[in-house]
């Protein structure tokens, strides 16, 4: 029992002490409670008072910047306005000065035009003083010259009507003989510097060609068992082959340059190979046309290139260079269309046309020869089909069409085209025909200068349009020669033919030799 009592007064006890404890517990938080928020509140109202403070110095600051800009703007606005108000007395300036000025000028021009009206007065009046004058001057002429103002007005325009027509023809007649004197002068300048400048060659073989022979045992070679390798070689090439009694050669007979070219070649290569049959015909003649092809294309692009003429259809270049192998009257057709070329280019440039143009048209002018044995027409009518048929312009095909004058031509190119295939066909050495004759000619110059009397020695230059003569001063004096050189030029006119005109030029020297000793 006293246990119990025990254990009972101790659970009170703990009971008590525990409530205890908790009070104490609720009063010391209470406590601590109140001193926090006390705590809480100083610190809120010390952040009240910096933050209004804090606002209150922004506050301050604002209204000092809020100031100053202010000033500054007001500062800004007083600086444009008297700015604005200093360019506006400088206008109203400028406006007073230019109202003066045109108050003088208005002063001045009312003036002037004060003076001109009394002028004008005075000068119809001075008018009227004329007037009267001349009516009575023609009214005195009228009675001195028994004719009427009209009268006399008619004859005076007769008069000088007649006059006047004489004058201008004979001044018409004068400018065209200056005219057309300065006309051929010019134009003999211009074809003599493009022959001098332009290189030409002389002529070459015509429609045969020969070819050579280690010896005679080959004849029977190339003719073959029963004529069967002459047969090949003539179906192959299209050419004549001519074995006659002419030691070590063969002549090969055609119209077609290229075709003749092509069996000489072959013949060539036979005849070196030494194996002569069918077969190894064939094949040379394939080798031979192979070579012939890279040559005519090779020759069609030196000729573009010597003449400067580019932009040819490949089809154009390959029958320019076939022409390498045509001659015309013993002329190579390729060089002569070269020539052509130069000269016409040259002409061009001395009288201002276009000089690519005239080149061009001077190149393809005779292009119709490279195919004409093969197509129907003249060369021309083929040359200008070829030219059309490859896009040439419409000048260049009118030059072809005009250089042998089968049609009129109509532009400066055409006749300069024209011009320079005959320059080039008749210079001395083109063409074998006309060689002969020229040397006749020269020497017929010389022998007919040199029978006069009085002729020392005389020499025909620039191919034949000159004939410088050596007098001898002792038998022609200075008054003779005058004479003299009429006479010769009128024989040379009755008993010469000859292109253009020959100047007569007679020179007399006379030299004194003395020796000092």
């Amino acid at each position: 029992m006293p246990d119990l009592l025990t254990l009972g007064i101790f659970a009170a006890v703990v009971v008590v002490a525990a409530v205890v404890f908790f009070f104490l517990g609720i009063v010391y938080r209470k406590k601590v409670s109140e001193r926090e928020i006390q705590s809480a509140e100083e610190r809120a109202k010390r952040i009240i008072n910096d933050s209004i403070k804090g606002a209150e110095q922004k506050k301050r600051e604002a209204l000092l910047e809020a100031k100053e800009e202010i000033h500054k703007n007001r500062s800004e606005y007083e600086r444009e306005v008297r700015e604005r108000r200093s360019e506006i007395q400088k206008q109203e300036r400028r406006l007073q000065q230019k109202e003066e000025m045109l108050d003088k000028k208005t002063d001045i021009l009312e003036k002037k035009t004060e003076a001109v009206e009394k002028k004008r007065l005075d000068l119809e009046s001075a008018s009227e003083e004329v007037a009267q004058i001349k009516r009575s001057q023609f009214e005195m002429l009228e009675k001195i010259s028994g004719y009427t103002i009209a009268e006399a007005k008619a004859y005076l325009i007769a008069n000088l009507e007649s006059e006047v027509t004489h004058e201008a023809a004979m001044k018409i007649r004068e400018i065209e003989d200056r005219l057309k004197e300065e006309a051929d002068q010019k134009a003999r300048e211009y074809i003599s510097l493009a022959i001098q400048r332009c290189a030409a060659d002389h002529v070459a073989e015509a429609t045969v060609s020969v070819v050579p022979l280690p010896n005679d045992e080959m004849k029977g070679r190339i003719i073959g068992r029963e004529g069967r390798n002459i047969r090949t070689i003539e179906t192959l090439t299209g050419v004549d082959l001519i074995i006659d009694d002419t030691p070590e050669a063969i002549t090969l007979s055609g119209f077609d340059p290229v075709r003749r070219e092509i069996a000489r070649l072959s013949l060539e290569k036979l005849i070196l190979d030494g194996r002569i049959h069918p077969a190894r015909i064939e094949e040379m003649v394939e080798k031979a046309r192979r070579e012939v092809e890279a040559t005519v294309k090779a020759e069609g692009d030196r000729a573009t290139f010597e003449t400067g003429v580019h932009g040819l259809h490949p089809e154009i270049i390959k029958l320019l260079g076939r022409m390498r192998y045509r001659t015309s009257y013993g002329q190579n057709v390729l060089n002569h269309s070269i020539e052509v070329s130069h000269i016409a280019g040259l002409l061009a440039a001395e009288l201002g046309a276009d000089v690519m143009t005239a080149k061009r048209a001077g190149l393809l002018h005779d292009l119709g020869k490279a195919i004409d044995h093969e197509t129907e027409g003249s060369h021309v009518t083929i040359g200008v089909d070829v030219a059309k048929k490859y896009k040439e312009s419409d000048e260049v095909l009118h030059a072809i069409h005009a250089h042998h004058g089968d049609v009129e031509p109509r532009t400066i190119v055409a006749c300069i085209v024209q011009a320079s295939d005959a320059i080039s066909a008749s210079r001395p050495g083109a063409r074998r025909e006309n060689i002969e004759s020229y040397i006749k000619r020269l020497e017929r110059l010389e022998e007919l200068t040199n029978s006069f009397k009085g002729v020392d020695s005389s020499y025909a230059i620039q191919a034949g349009r000159e004939i410088r003569i050596m007098v001898n001063p002792e038998q022609v004096d200075e008054d003779q020669m005058v004479l003299l050189a009429r006479d010769i030029a009128k024989k040379i006119e009755a008993e010469l033919e000859y292109p253009g005109q020959i100047k007569v030029n007679l020179m007399r020297e006379t030299k004194a030799v003395e020796y000092a000793k």
